[in-house]
């Protein structure tokens, strides 16, 4: 029970760094909690999400694998795992792995605009253009409150399907 307690005080004080915007201190604090606690998939995660802060892409992807290769991630940090790692691997220009990662975040999280947002992003780098328009016209179609797309949501989504239909 100890060990426990000091792993979640640990935890939640190297997050709040984080969210302090003392993100070295908070990456220092996570990848000794990493070494400590390898099974644990919440500090693999939080330690992911530092390492990604400080623009230290290559070094948060094995963390960010790690974390979604161990159970016991609640669903919106396993989101936040699919999200950080596909856009981590983007940024690698591991494009083929990025697009893996966010289509099984997608299958996980149905119809996530920022999923969505990020896979148009990989589909992009990929010359896949025409996937990436559509992913993101349908997204925006389904998730905007702004009343001219609202107005125009089934023209948007039925374009988006076939981007050269001009009838």
């Amino acid at each position: 029970m100890n060990g426990d307690h000091e792993r979640d005080t640990a935890l939640a004080q190297a997050v709040r760094l984080r969210e302090e915007g003392r993100a070295a201190e908070a990456r220092d604090r996570l990848v000794t909690l990493a070494e400590r606690y390898p099974q644990d998939a919440v500090i693999a995660y939080q330690t992911a999400w530092a390492h990604d802060v400080l623009g230290l892409e290559g070094e948060a992807a094995p963390y960010y694998e790690r974390a979604l290769s161990l159970p016991g991630l609640p669903p919106q940090d396993r989101h936040g795992v699919f999200l950080g790692l596909g856009s981590t691997y983007r940024v690698l220009g591991r494009h083929e792995p990025a697009l893996r990662t966010l289509r099984r975040g997608l299958a996980e999280f149905p119809d996530d605009p920022a999923l969505e947002s990020f896979l148009a992003m990989a589909l992009y780098n990929t010359g896949r253009g025409r996937e990436a328009v559509r992913t993101l016209l349908k997204a925006l179609a389904a998730t905007s409150d702004d009343p001219g797309v609202r107005r125009y949501r089934a023209a948007i989504e039925h374009y988006a399907d076939d981007l050269d239909a001009t009838e």
